[in-house]
């Protein structure tokens, strides 16, 4: 695996060794879910050091929004069904942590898009969530999505949708939409998926991991 992440915010640097790399789940405020699919990032985890050889502690870190603990881990994982809120301190941290070199994926579980899109929006200042083509890299790491997003579940007919954040021409947020991704990590006898559906999940959750750390 190869991967170098420097920090500015403050400096810390991750770089390849024997020491496994923590990635977290981040805690929000707002009264949503933030605790959704408890069993996902532990399942993507153990795919990814599975299949990308990545050496990724199996159990992840959970961190507050606000906290300067969010600078000691270059991957946040978010998801829930409804309200997110970040006040302002909060939106500088986080703010602060993406222009610095870290990653955000907002996986939308259902009932949190018409919550987070404005939260993501006031993040960088100059940039909003656009749509990511399906030529996008991240679709193209060690698997192959030609059409884009997997769809896991289905809820309202529409197409799933992934779509990111950019400073400085960096992906540094991804947003996946209509998608259900998270349900797909966890364990299979939770939502009862076919192993199919499960699979894709997981491989694209590695192509997000892939994207970050392999590159």
């Amino acid at each position: 695996m190869k991967y170098l992440l420097i920090f500015l915010f403050p400096i810390i640097a991750f770089a390849g060794n024997d020491k496994p790399l923590k990635i977290a789940l981040l805690k929000y405020n707002g009264g949503g879910d933030w605790y959704a699919n408890p069993t996902s990032l532990p399942n993507l985890i153990s795919f990814a050091n599975k299949n990308l050889n990545t050496n990724i502690d199996t159990e992840p870190e959970t961190v507050e929004v606000g906290s300067p603990e969010i600078f000691n881990y270059p991957f946040l994982h978010m998801t829930g069904h409804g309200n997110v809120v970040f006040n302002t301190v909060e939106s500088e941290n986080l703010r602060n942590y993406l222009m610095a070199g870290g990653f955000l994926h907002a996986d939308d579980n259902y009932g949190m898009d018409k919550f987070i899109r404005p939260q993501l929006d006031k993040l960088i200042p100059g940039s909003k969530l656009v749509e990511l083509p399906f030529n996008h890299p991240i679709f193209h790491q060690k698997f192959n999505f030609p059409n884009g997003l997997p769809k896991i579940h289905e809820h309202d007919g529409k197409p799933a949708q992934a779509f990111g954040l950019f400073y400085q021409g960096r992906l540094v947020a991804l947003y996946t939409y209509e998608c259900d991704l998270g349900d797909g990590w966890e364990d299979a006898d939770v939502h009862k998926d076919p192993e199919e559906t499960r699979q894709k999940a997981l491989r694209m959750g590695a192509n997000i991991l892939d994207y970050i750390f392999g590159n």
